[in-house]
């Protein structure tokens, strides 16, 4: 159940070593963050991701291993997060792979694993965890999406494809969840420096784990439905999708 505030006190981290997912919940611990559920691939990854939150001050963190890719694993997430916590209030959704954008290391199961990581198992877990929700009367889903998927750019066009198709599935779904209790709140950051960003030249606009997880608690606290890292990409992005293809072609990456 949420605190007096409306903070969530029992979170499902999907992608549950990421730097900004983390963050996040470092943030909610600072606002009685109880239990948690990690959900992701590496063990020991999670592990220290599960001693992190506990020397924040998380009661109970539990560890399931899962393959956002595999609808079997996803299943199982969901009925082990309702041993786990009892009632989910809040789905942190960020799970994510950058991959590449060079054609000669795109395989099929190359293009088939990015898109599942970054839409479809994203997709398939909000979508069963908002029947839970729905079904409770209350939740909130959090989604990690990207402005990469607003205009989706040569440089990491199948990454900013597959973020594209996870926003339109969440708008769609706040949609359908209208009334229900449930809210969607879609994160929309420009370059965050993380393990999955190193090596790339930093940009305008960049920002980290720490300033990301703080605008997505104020989100929280105000009730926003989508949230720009920083704030000024909301209009910037606005006039970049207006800009004819021959001319955002030709912008630097």
């Amino acid at each position: 159940m949420n605190d007096a505030t409306g903070m969530a006190q029992s979170v499902v981290l999907l992608g549950g070593t990421s730097e900004i997912g983390l963050a996040i919940l470092d943030e909610l611990a600072l606002r009685r963050l109880d239990r948690v559920v990690l959900a992701g691939r590496d063990q020991g990854s999670l592990e220290v991701a599960r001693s992190r939150l506990l020397r924040k001050g998380v009661n109970e963190v539990t560890v399931v291993i899962c393959d956002v890719t595999n609808a079997a694993d996803l299943s199982a997430l969901v009925q082990r997060s309702e041993e786990a916590l009892g009632a989910v209030d809040l789905l942190l959704v960020a799970a994510g792979d950058l991959g590449t954008a060079e054609l000669e290391e795109l395989s099929p199961e190359r293009v088939l694993g990015m898109f599942a990581t970054n839409a479809g198992g994203p997709a398939a877990a909000m979508i069963e965890f908002a029947r839970l929700m729905s079904a409770r009367g209350c939740g909130r889903i959090a989604v990690l999406s990207s402005v990469a998927g607003l205009r989706v750019r040569r440089d990491n066009f199948v990454y900013g494809a597959g973020k594209a198709a996870l926003d339109g599935l969440s708008l769609g779904l706040a949609d359908v969840l209208a009334g229900s209790g449930v809210t969607v709140t879609i994160v929309r950051p420009g370059f965050v420096r993380t393990r999955m960003t190193a090596g790339r030249s930093d940009v305008p606009l960049s920002s980290d784990p720490g300033t990301v997880a703080k605008a997505v608690v104020r989100a929280f606290e105000r009730g926003d439905s989508i949230v720009y890292v920083p704030a000024i990409l909301g209009p910037l992005f606005g006039l970049l999708r207006m800009l004819p293809r021959a001319v955002f072609r030709r912008l630097p990456g």
